[in-house]
């Protein structure tokens, strides 16, 4: 968001820069060329937005660092890597939401915990599914649904259970479906000790 301040400002005042957080290598050179132009206080104020830019980008970095050392080092993150649209974020939430797996007694309590489940409603023994629940940890199902997203879009060929369901059903039905199973593996790993095998995240639930 700081960034997108940055690139705000600076095209007010005539200067664009190129998209992303690379960008702000070219900002100090920006508002040396723009000091002649602008008032004292604006230059200082937008270098000290920068410094602070630049600041968080050096925390974030080493937080990244550490975060891949440790996935680098633990047994049960290099294992989940593995799974298919399970990328570095979604591991390390995954381990710091689940804690210890046994607290859920299977992979469908999970992903019910996950919100990635079907909301039921009905009256007289006529069941009707409302879309999934969207309960629970709304960071990491955000992380999985993008993840199975990524899986549908570029990860070929498709298992052949997914390949007969996306004819069939609209789109996101079956990215969530997807996703449903990639947490249900998350948990399996986990509370199994077992390691991926190819195929196994591919039946969507």
């Amino acid at each position: 968001m700081q960034i997108n301040q940055m690139h705000g400002l600076l095209f007010e005042f005539g200067a664009a820069l190129q998209g992303g957080a690379h960008s702000m290598d070219d900002a100090a050179r920006v508002l040396s060329e723009l000091a002649e132009a602008l008032p004292a206080m604006v230059i200082d104020t937008l270098r000290e937005q920068l410094g602070r830019i630049e600041a968080l980008s050096h925390d974030i970095a080493e937080i990244e660092h550490r975060l891949a050392a440790w996935r680098r080092e633990d047994e049960a993150a290099r294992r989940l890597m593995a799974i298919p649209g399970v990328g570095p974020l979604s591991v390390t939430a995954a381990i710091a939401t689940i804690g210890d797996a046994h607290t859920f007694r299977s992979g469908r309590e999970f992903a019910a915990f996950l919100g990635l489940v079907p909301r039921q409603s009905g009256t007289g023994g006529r069941i009707r599914l409302l879309g999934i629940s969207k309960r629970g940890d709304v960071y990491l199902r955000t992380l999985l649904i993008h993840g199975a997203r990524a899986v549908l879009a570029h990860h070929k060929p498709l298992a052949e259970p997914l390949q007969r369901l996306l004819p069939r059903r609209p789109f996101n039905v079956v990215v969530v479906a997807l996703a449903n199973k990639m947490a249900r593996t998350i948990w399996a790993l986990l509370a199994h000790g077992r390691t991926y095998q190819t195929g196994y995240a591919g039946h969507p639930a």
